[in-house]
């Protein structure tokens, strides 16, 4: 299994991407992943005695160029075509990797990915899903979490049916519950999207719909899987954020439960809905994300994660 890193990707790189891998390789001795890492070797150079041991277990790839966090999307893909983030997307469509990573420009992660691998037939628009802590453990699972800002209700049902697979697949959730965020658990409510969404939602037989949740109920055992568009799913997981660097970094409170709202502990979110697996990590990633998101595109590539989201969209004959 061949795995690309943008180790150029954060704003701690190439530093705190080479120290992940190096908890990967100490923490996953028996893993089967290999990885690609692509990053400027004169950056990278200081830090590569750190895998210097498991040299074979990576393959460094040098990459010119750098896309920075704050470049347009779409003008840095074209002009940097040496950049990590360019070549890493050129090796995926050659099947050279099987999956790939980076914590770097999110905007042109999200580009490089609709214009190398491509949306999956029958997706209108793929999506990516956050784990959200859960009161009582483990996680829920919120989408879109912030690449569609504005949606339509057969969007939100495809972020369903999508976060379904993943809570089943990747969180190990059998028959997930889907939950619609809304201002009300009554039916009718909400804002025009919410109320045309909800009937769809209630009459798809491939969903375990369970109805509106609501705010005060998204860390709690009420649904696995909540929808919203991206502009809400993202308020809410930035809010989420907050209370972690609130109370644990400020307040300098200690508790487990606490401790589930480190973002670092899932490492990074998957796009869900293309050809093939891109995780997207967050810019201020340290060694723990990177390791995590390692782990995460590999249990999506063992799993054919991509697979069984091609089979669910396939179109009836």
């Amino acid at each position: 299994m061949k795995i690309g890193l943008d180790i150029m990707g954060g704003d701690y790189a190439p530093a705190e991407a080479v120290k992940g891998v190096q908890q990967y390789f100490e923490l996953r001795p028996d893993s089967p992943v290999h990885l690609m890492l692509i990053g400027n070797a004169d950056a990278a150079a200081p830090y590569l005695p750190l895998i210097e041991k498991y040299q074979h277990r990576y393959t460094f790839v040098p990459a010119a160029d750098v896309i920075g966090m704050h470049e347009h999307p779409t003008r840095a893909l074209k002009e940097k075509p040496g950049s990590s983030i360019s070549m890493g997307f050129g090796m995926l469509q050659k099947g050279m990797l099987d999956a790939f990573i980076s914590a770097g420009n999110t905007g042109a992660m999200l580009v490089g990915a609709m214009y190398s691998v491509k949306a999956i037939e029958g997706v209108l628009r793929p999506t990516i899903a956050t784990p959200i802590p859960r009161i009582t453990g483990g996680f829920n699972c919120i989408l879109d979490a912030g690449i569609n800002a504005d949606c339509k209700p057969e969007h939100l049902v495809q972020f369903a049916q999508l976060g379904s697979l993943y809570s089943k697949y990747i969180l190990g959730v059998d028959n997930p519950r889907v939950g619609l965020l809304n201002v009300g658990e009554e039916e009718g409510k909400g804002n025009i999207l919410a109320q045309a969404t909800y009937p769809l939602l209630k009459e798809n037989p491939a969903i375990n719909f369970v109805g509106n949740v609501e705010g005060r109920d998204v860390f709690y055992d009420k649904a696995d899987v909540i929808v919203c568009e991206g502009f809400v799913g993202n308020v809410v997981i930035k809010v989420a954020e907050s209370f972690y660097d609130i109370f644990k970094t400020e307040k300098k409170i200690s508790d487990p439960l606490l401790d589930t709202f480190n973002f670092e502990l899932y490492g990074g979110t998957p796009i869900l809905g293309i050809n093939s697996p891109v995780m997207i990590g967050h810019g201020i990633s340290h060694a723990l994300a990177f390791c995590n998101i390692i782990d995460v595109a590999a249990k999506f590539v063992s799993t054919d994660m991509t697979g069984t989201i091609k089979n669910s969209f396939k179109p009836v004959a």
